[in-house]
């Protein structure tokens, strides 16, 4: 196995470990999640990268690549679910879901036909795919503020400054998390129009 299918891998490995640490209460655990997700965003850059630029690319590579995204990112969004982040939470992670089920059975379709065509990540994919892991990280980062700042008030004065701007970075929160959700849609859409000659209810 090569070095980025290795670390393609690793963050498979992560997404359990970040859904623990969003979910089980220990010292700093936000910190952890936000530590995990970070590192394992960047191995998503290197690998593609490294990949490329050595003639690594493989179709093993190119069908996991993304479902370790999924995993990742299904894996923040549970987080955010079990822990009320979000407004409208419930239905961001069902977009999401819902979208990673469909694309991800359409992936399965292709390699089952007659090519075993491996359906790569376009464009759209990729840029859904950074906007989501900012939103998590966004979100994963502020509620850690949060979480601090709620120990350390010692003011009247304080905590009315807090207050104020922790609500402007809630509504900056939501508003990327619904960006993510609409990204979603839209990449959705595209891979169906892009591989209609896959989808055939005759076979």
């Amino acid at each position: 196995m090569n070095l980025p299918n290795k670390l393609t891998i690793i963050r498979i490995i992560a997404a359990p470990i970040l859904l623990f640490c969003l979910c089980v209460k220990f010292d700093h655990n936000y910190l952890a999640a936000l530590l995990i997700f970070i590192g394992a965003s960047i191995t998503d850059g290197i690998d593609g990268n490294y990949a490329r630029k050595h003639g690594l690319v493989t179709d093993f590579g190119k069908f996991l690549d993304p479902l370790a995204d999924k995993m990742l990112t299904t894996a923040a969004f549970l987080g955010f679910l079990y822990n009320g982040w979000g407004t409208g939470i419930v239905w961001i992670t069902f977009i999401i879901l819902f979208r990673e089920y469909l694309i991800f059975s359409l992936r399965l379709t292709a390699v089952s036909s007659s090519g075993g065509t491996v359906i790569a990540a376009n464009f759209c994919g990729k840029l859904k795919t950074v906007v989501q892991m900012v939103a998590v990280i966004s979100v994963i980062t502020f509620e850690y503020l949060k979480f601090l700042d709620m120990r350390c008030f010692n003011s009247v004065i304080k905590g009315i400054y807090g207050g104020i701007v922790f609500l402007i970075t809630d509504i900056y929160c939501d508003i990327a998390l619904w960006l993510a959700a609409a990204l979603t849609v839209i990449s959705g859409v595209l891979y169906l129009v892009q591989n209609k000659k896959f989808i055939n209810p005759s076979k």
